[in-house]
């Protein structure tokens, strides 16, 4: 039995090549528990998970990363996002049949990853148009366009559970100039159920057992949302005065759900008169890629 979600990286010893392997168990559970998605949905909401806690655990950051698809197709809006606390919520919008493939899933559709440090300093947003059948070619173009990192990603998902595996060729030279092509062949081979069912260890055992490598401890992984009462206010606050009190004269308060997590937040008169007494803290513009 392996451990449930856990993040493991590890890197060939004496080369510039690391790597890092997700499982999504009880995480990916507890976005399920709360909408129900269709099987296409599912797969690539997992997926995504999974290759938003690879991209994190690659940055050396204090904040969260948020991974965002929007699209002209079906799956018309999908929002991971990781923490580098660990923590994990994901949401999806679709509309009618979705396909079985990324692009006709998504159809004419963009690429965004966010990074929002907490400290203040300047946020970082990639946009790319998104392209490719599968989740992890959608993430390798990514890299290929906005970060100019070799990168390879595999992704896996089924109806309770998610995993990822992905490769990152670093700058610097090696003697070995055969391993980073010899890296992603033998990952290649890495099945689906492999990747969804084995421990790290015997993962790279499996794949790497004639390289020199160094696995590091787990990382513990879990499902939280960052929704906050002070949150909905700034919303609120940016919605602005005039349209909050129509809805107040409309309903006699103002409610709000999360669609991450479904917790219902409710303002009455006095409420909503604080909200727009205290004026919530602005955050940086982001930085485009």
């Amino acid at each position: 039995m392996r451990d449930s979600d856990v993040l493991s990286r590890f890197v060939f010893e004496h080369a510039p090549v690391r790597g890092e392997i997700v499982h999504l168990d009880a995480s990916f559970r507890a976005i399920l528990e709360r909408r129900v998605y269709p099987e296409p949905v599912r797969t690539i909401l997992g997926e995504f998970m999974a290759a938003a806690a690879l991209l994190a655990a690659t940055l050396k950051f204090e904040g969260r990363l948020i991974l965002q698809i929007q699209g002209g197709g079906p799956l018309t809006l999908l929002v991971v996002e990781c923490t580098s606390d660990h923590t994990l919520r994901a949401v999806a919008h679709w509309q009618g049949e979705v396909g079985p493939s990324l692009e006709q899933s998504v159809g004419d559709g963009r690429l965004v990853i966010t990074v929002e440090p907490r400290k203040g300093e300047e946020r970082y947003q990639g946009i790319v148009n998104l392209a490719g059948a599968t989740v992890a070619e959608a993430v390798e173009r990514y890299y290929a366009q906005s970060e100019q990192v070799e990168t390879r990603v595999w992704l896996a998902c089924d109806d309770t559970r998610a995993a990822g595996l992905l490769l990152q060729r670093l700058p610097g030279a090696s003697e070995d100039t055969d391993l980073w092509p010899r890296a992603i062949e033998l990952t290649s081979t890495l099945t689906h159920s492999e990747l969804l069912t084995l421990p790290p260890a015997e993962v790279l055992r499996r794949l790497y057992h004639e390289e020199d490598i160094r696995l590091f401890s787990p990382a513990v992984l879990s499902f939280r949302c960052s929704c906050s009462r002070e949150r909905v206010e700034a919303v609120l606050h940016m919605l602005g005065r005039e349209d909050i009190n129509n809805l107040l004269a409309e309903q006699g308060s103002v409610s709000v759900d999360c669609e991450f997590c479904g917790k219902h937040y409710a303002f009455d008169a006095v409420d909503v008169e604080q909200v727009f007494v205290t004026s919530p803290v602005s955050s940086a513009p982001a930085q485009k890629h």
